[in-house]
């Protein structure tokens, strides 16, 4: 494979805070490169938290080869998911397998897909399917999860488990705008 050439699968995870960060700093750079990017958000975008427009996404809207969808639910998922919470997950598994298969992208995010497979949303197998359906040249990351998963890990090209040593939410600080969110 010569050094320019995409197609690899990336895996952030991990208890630490950081693992969208790093996967839109990666589409910032690829971004600044010509790069299709194309992000794909599990979870993200119709909670009642508050913080519904994120400042990452409104810097990366600016960039003409970005690209995002997002499939929000109304609560966080606590114990087994709901019917919603399933049929959202779902929804967004069938636009991962659009993006990532289509070649029109050069660098897939699949923001939080690893928390639906925590959760209970999505299974394992489901992630391999979708990952065996991925164009040659499309390089794909996905996020989330404090839970190892050892089957994804094995198919990843990188592995990174971002770790906590502190958080200031120990401390009672919520998510503050311009550095959470």
């Amino acid at each position: 494979m010569a050094e320019d050439e995409l197609g690899l699968i990336s895996l952030y995870w991990g208890d630490g805070k950081g693992k969208t960060t790093a996967a839109l700093g990666l589409a910032l750079r690829a971004l600044g490169h010509g790069f299709r990017v194309h992000l794909i958000q599990f979870f993200k975008g119709g909670s009642k938290s508050g913080f519904q427009e994120y400042g990452e996404l409104s810097a990366l809207r600016r960039f003409e080869r970005f690209s995002y969808e997002q499939f929000g639910v109304s609560d966080w998922i606590i114990g087994r998911p709901t019917p919603e919470q399933k049929e959202v997950g779902q929804r967004a598994l069938v636009a991962s397998r659009e993006a990532i298969s289509s070649a029109e992208y050069d660098l897939v995010i699949l923001d939080e897909i690893l928390y639906a497979v925590s959760f209970g949303v999505l299974s394992v197998e489901d992630i391999l399917r979708l990952l065996e359906e991925k164009a040659p040249k499309t390089e794909v990351v996905l996020t989330g999860s404090h839970k190892r998963l050892p089957e994804l890990e094995a198919v990843a090209d990188l592995v990174t488990e971002v770790k906590k040593i502190k958080h200031p939410y120990d401390r009672g600080i919520g998510a503050r705008k311009g550095i959470e969110y």
